[in-house]
């Protein structure tokens, strides 16, 4: 009798994985240099916030974006990561690689998530762009909000505090100088996009997981919100931006989250 109930309440469960929405990661378009794709973005009310050459390598080069639909949403607390998306001109294959805002969206808006606010968004990209294609990488809609890469791995709230105190953002734009991409100011709280350029940054750990056909989540982002600066923890950052990474992989660069929290809390010495 036990067996039965059990195997039930399995099947129930399979049952409901399968009419479980699949959201892709990132979604793909027909290829246009760096300056069409501006142009279509600010066509479409999507504003260009920043951009560089991911890895400093000019053939994964980042346009960051916003919109008010976007910086609303982020201007709650904790919420900030969720105002700017990005798009990846891929010359070495010819394609655009963008963020899905309905899969980052929810996953940085948490239970705040709406998802007529990130359709908003993907319409607008369909205009720009014309036809998208989803990525391999996805996740089951209700599997976005609560993932973690397994057991004892961080979620979305599990930040990591990598300052405190007063002065932070001029700290910051002092010591980041070159190497911020962008800045927005979302309610209470100002987001940072920061190039990683040291010898175990962001041209290390992408390559050594082969991830740059998707680095469009770059740059690495932190959050000022008063007397407070957080980042996304690794752990989840990167587990979040590639669904599909494997055990193996994600421990070829075991040491890469230690060097990010390292990286961004000299930033505000």
């Amino acid at each position: 009798m036990k067996k039965t109930v059990v195997t039930g309440l399995v099947t129930m469960i399979i049952g409901a994985n399968l009419f479980a929405e699949k959201v892709s990661t990132y979604e793909y378009a027909a290829f246009q240099n760096a300056n069409d794709v501006k142009t279509a973005l600010t066509k479409n009310g999507l504003q260009v916030v920043g951009e560089y050459d991911a890895m400093q390598d000019p053939n994964y080069h980042v346009i960051a974006y916003t919109c008010p639909t976007l910086t609303k949403d982020a201007s709650k607390k904790d919420r900030a990561f969720a105002g700017v998306q990005k798009v990846l001109v891929n010359t070495k294959d010819n394609e655009l690689v963008l963020t899905n805002p309905q899969y980052f969206l929810h996953a940085f808006m948490q239970d705040d998530f709406q998802k007529a606010h990130a359709k908003k968004v993907n319409t607008k990209l369909a205009n720009a762009f014309g036809t998208l294609k989803n990525s391999e990488d996805a996740l089951d809609d209700d599997d976005i909000a609560g993932y973690h890469f397994m057991m004892a791995m961080p979620y979305y709230e599990d930040m990591i505090e990598v300052a405190k105190g007063e002065k932070l953002k001029e700290k910051l734009e002092k010591n980041a100088a070159k190497n911020i991409v962008f800045t927005l100011e979302t309610g209470s709280a100002t987001l940072y996009g920061i190039a990683m350029p040291t010898k175990k940054g962001e041209k290390y750990y992408v390559s050594e997981i082969k991830g740059e056909k998707h680095s469009a989540f770059l740059p690495y982002m932190v959050m000022v919100e008063g007397d407070t600066a957080k980042i996304l923890h690794p752990k989840y950052y990167l587990a979040i931006a590639y669904p599909n990474l494997s055990m193996g992989e994600f421990m070829s660069i075991s040491g890469t989250p230690g060097d990010i929290e390292e990286y961004f809390s000299s930033l505000f010495q």
